[in-house]
Protein backbone atom coordinates (compact mmCIF):
# COMPACT_ATOMS: atom_id res chain seq x y z
CA UNK A 1 0.00 0.00 0.00
CA UNK A 2 1.86 3.21 -1.32
CA UNK A 3 1.49 6.38 1.51
CA UNK A 4 -0.76 8.32 -0.59
CA UNK A 5 -3.29 5.53 -0.93
CA UNK A 6 -3.11 5.46 3.04
CA UNK A 7 -6.13 7.22 5.41
CA UNK A 8 -5.62 7.65 9.11
CA UNK A 9 -7.98 7.24 11.90
CA UNK A 10 -8.26 10.36 13.93
CA UNK A 11 -6.88 7.87 16.57
CA UNK A 12 -3.81 8.62 14.89
CA UNK A 13 -2.44 12.05 15.80
CA UNK A 14 1.04 11.89 16.29
CA UNK A 15 4.33 10.65 15.49
CA UNK A 16 3.88 8.27 18.69
CA UNK A 17 0.40 7.17 18.19
CA UNK A 18 1.62 6.01 14.58
CA UNK A 19 5.05 4.55 16.16
CA UNK A 20 2.52 2.57 19.14
CA UNK A 21 0.30 1.22 16.38
CA UNK A 22 3.28 0.12 14.38
CA UNK A 23 4.55 -1.74 17.43
CA UNK A 24 0.86 -3.08 18.20
CA UNK A 25 1.21 -4.75 14.59
CA UNK A 26 4.90 -5.72 15.18
CA UNK A 27 3.93 -7.84 18.29
CA UNK A 28 0.31 -9.15 16.64
CA UNK A 29 2.57 -10.24 13.78
CA UNK A 30 5.44 -12.39 16.24
CA UNK A 31 2.72 -13.88 17.90
CA UNK A 32 0.86 -15.11 14.87
CA UNK A 33 3.98 -16.31 13.64
CA UNK A 34 4.84 -17.99 16.89
CA UNK A 35 1.42 -19.80 16.68
CA UNK A 36 2.02 -21.06 12.99
CA UNK A 37 5.64 -22.46 14.15
CA UNK A 38 4.28 -23.82 17.82
CA UNK A 39 4.04 -27.87 18.19
CA UNK A 40 0.31 -29.00 17.24
CA UNK A 41 -1.51 -29.74 21.06
CA UNK A 42 0.53 -26.86 23.03
CA UNK A 43 -1.30 -24.70 24.73
CA UNK A 44 -2.08 -21.46 22.44
CA UNK A 45 -1.35 -18.02 24.22
CA UNK A 46 -4.12 -15.71 23.76
CA UNK A 47 -4.59 -13.25 21.12
CA UNK A 48 -2.72 -9.82 21.94
CA UNK A 49 -5.16 -7.28 22.31
CA UNK A 50 -5.18 -4.55 19.93
CA UNK A 51 -6.14 -1.02 19.92
CA UNK A 52 -9.16 0.98 18.92
CA UNK A 53 -6.26 3.07 17.01
CA UNK A 54 -4.87 -0.16 15.42
CA UNK A 55 -8.37 -1.60 15.03
CA UNK A 56 -9.61 1.75 13.31
CA UNK A 57 -6.39 1.95 11.15
CA UNK A 58 -7.08 -1.87 9.51
CA UNK A 59 -11.04 -0.96 9.47
CA UNK A 60 -10.09 2.31 6.97
CA UNK A 61 -7.43 0.60 5.05
CA UNK A 62 -9.37 -2.62 4.47
CA UNK A 63 -6.52 -4.71 5.89
CA UNK A 64 -6.61 -8.25 7.13
CA UNK A 65 -4.86 -8.41 10.53
CA UNK A 66 -4.65 -12.02 10.07
CA UNK A 67 -2.84 -12.08 6.68
CA UNK A 68 0.61 -12.07 6.72
CA UNK A 69 0.97 -10.04 3.26
CA UNK A 70 -1.61 -7.46 4.66
CA UNK A 71 0.20 -7.18 7.79
CA UNK A 72 3.27 -6.55 5.91
CA UNK A 73 2.21 -3.78 3.66
CA UNK A 74 0.42 -2.07 6.62
CA UNK A 75 4.04 -2.22 8.62
CA UNK A 76 5.66 -0.94 5.30
CA UNK A 77 3.12 2.04 4.99
CA UNK A 78 3.44 3.16 8.82
CA UNK A 79 7.02 3.04 8.66
CA UNK A 80 7.02 5.49 5.62
CA UNK A 81 4.76 7.79 7.52
CA UNK A 82 6.37 7.87 10.86
CA UNK A 83 9.57 8.93 8.35
CA UNK A 84 7.96 11.02 5.91
CA UNK A 85 4.53 12.06 6.97
CA UNK A 86 4.23 15.97 7.06
CA UNK A 87 4.79 16.49 10.81
CA UNK A 88 3.28 20.16 12.98
CA UNK A 89 4.22 21.00 16.18
CA UNK A 90 1.71 22.60 18.83
CA UNK A 91 2.02 23.75 22.12
CA UNK A 92 -0.09 24.98 24.62
CA UNK A 93 -0.13 26.21 27.81
CA UNK A 94 -1.91 23.22 29.14
CA UNK A 95 -2.64 19.99 27.91
CA UNK A 96 -5.39 19.92 25.52
CA UNK A 97 -8.06 17.35 25.71
CA UNK A 98 -8.62 14.43 23.30
CA UNK A 99 -11.92 15.59 21.61
CA UNK A 100 -10.26 19.11 21.68
CA UNK A 101 -7.14 17.49 19.77
CA UNK A 102 -9.03 15.34 17.26
CA UNK A 103 -11.17 18.67 15.79
CA UNK A 104 -7.76 19.79 15.37
CA UNK A 105 -6.40 16.92 13.62
CA UNK A 106 -9.89 17.01 11.62
CA UNK A 107 -8.90 20.52 10.44
CA UNK A 108 -5.02 19.78 9.23
CA UNK A 109 -5.55 16.67 7.56
CA UNK A 110 -9.09 18.30 5.60
CA UNK A 111 -7.50 21.69 4.80
CA UNK A 112 -3.64 20.77 4.74
CA UNK A 113 -2.80 17.02 4.05
CA UNK A 114 -4.82 14.02 4.81
CA UNK A 115 -1.62 12.29 6.14
CA UNK A 116 -0.34 15.23 8.43
CA UNK A 117 0.83 14.18 11.80
CA UNK A 118 0.39 16.80 15.15
CA UNK A 119 3.01 16.28 17.97
CA UNK A 120 1.61 18.25 21.18
CA UNK A 121 4.14 20.34 23.58
CA UNK A 122 3.65 22.42 26.98
CA UNK A 123 4.50 25.53 27.16
CA UNK A 124 2.94 27.25 30.60
CA UNK A 125 4.77 30.60 29.49
CA UNK A 126 2.16 31.55 27.14
CA UNK A 127 -0.37 32.02 29.36
CA UNK A 128 -3.39 31.19 26.75
CA UNK A 129 -3.25 30.68 22.72
CA UNK A 130 -0.97 28.14 21.57
CA UNK A 131 2.68 28.29 19.42
CA UNK A 132 3.09 26.30 15.96
CA UNK A 133 6.15 24.65 14.15
CA UNK A 134 6.63 23.40 10.94
CA UNK A 135 10.42 22.37 9.28
CA UNK A 136 10.45 26.42 7.82
CA UNK A 137 7.69 28.40 9.99
CA UNK A 138 7.04 29.47 13.41
CA UNK A 139 3.89 31.49 14.64
CA UNK A 140 3.01 32.48 17.94
CA UNK A 141 -0.70 33.00 18.55
CA UNK A 142 -0.36 33.34 22.17
CA UNK A 143 -2.06 35.38 24.77
CA UNK A 144 1.58 36.49 25.86
CA UNK A 145 2.41 37.63 22.21
CA UNK A 146 -0.27 39.54 21.66
CA UNK A 147 0.19 41.46 24.64
CA UNK A 148 3.61 42.32 23.34
CA UNK A 149 2.20 42.79 20.12
CA UNK A 150 0.00 45.85 21.80
CA UNK A 151 2.34 47.23 24.20
CA UNK A 152 2.62 50.82 22.33
CA UNK A 153 -1.18 50.88 22.34
CA UNK A 154 -1.56 49.64 25.92
CA UNK A 155 1.49 52.20 27.12
CA UNK A 156 -0.19 54.69 25.20
CA UNK A 157 -3.81 54.26 26.99
CA UNK A 158 -2.04 54.37 30.67
CA UNK A 159 -0.41 57.77 29.57
CA UNK A 160 -3.79 58.90 28.05
CA UNK A 161 -5.27 57.87 31.62
CA UNK A 162 -2.94 59.23 33.87
CA UNK A 163 -2.43 62.64 31.82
Amino acid sequence: MALNELKLPIQIISQGDAARVRRELKDLDDFITQASLRQPGTPLKTLPKTSRGLTDFAAVNKINLLDNSDREKAGNSLDELISHAPVVHISFAVDPSAAFMAKIATWFRDKIDPLILINVGLEPNIAAGCTLQTDNRYHDFSLRQHFLDQRQMLMAKIKEKAA
